[in-house]
């Protein structure tokens, strides 16, 4: 089981990439255009993803290899002097939980009665953060932390 949600753990990956692109693209291009259903079902879908990520995440980072486990069995100073433990175990975590706060944030502001424009200009700041932190917070194969991990 564990291998299967690792597989949706990183698939889903591409689903929230291009759903917060969307959603950062169409706040850019808005102009004058009202904030309307579209803008605001694209957020939802993005924030349930995040949300389905972080549960199959808390998954992983409870059973697997990296997390509590690591966590449990090794001295905190050998975790933080290890790049790809420290990132799993901890920068990983912190970053996306941080992310997905952020999705939350920028969709609770699309609700709230304000100008259009406002709305457009605090989802693409709390999106486009959110987009930040998560292109970080990524184990990248090209990166030290996932090489050999792959793509997908």
């Amino acid at each position: 089981m564990y291998t299967g949600m690792l597989h949706l753990h990183s698939g889903l990956r591409w689903i929230i990439l291009v759903l917060l692109l969307v959603v950062i693209f169409r706040s850019l291009t808005a102009g004058g255009r009202s904030f309307n259903d579209t803008d605001r079902k694209l957020g939802l879908f993005t924030m349930i993803a995040c949300d389905i990520m972080l549960l199959v995440g808390l998954y992983l980072w409870f059973v697997g290899a990296y997390g509590l486990n690591t966590i449990e069995s090794q001295p905190m100073k050998d975790i933080m002097a290890n790049k790809v433990l420290r990132f799993f175990t901890i920068e990983h975590f912190t970053g996306m939980l941080i992310a997905i706060v952020l999705v939350h944030v920028g969709k609770s502001v699309a609700k709230k009665k304000l100008p259009d424009m406002v709305k457009h200009k605090r989802t693409l700041l709390f999106f486009g953060l959110a987009l930040l932190i998560i292109l970080i917070s990524i184990p990248w194969p090209f990166r030290e932390v996932g090489a050999g991990k792959g793509w997908f």
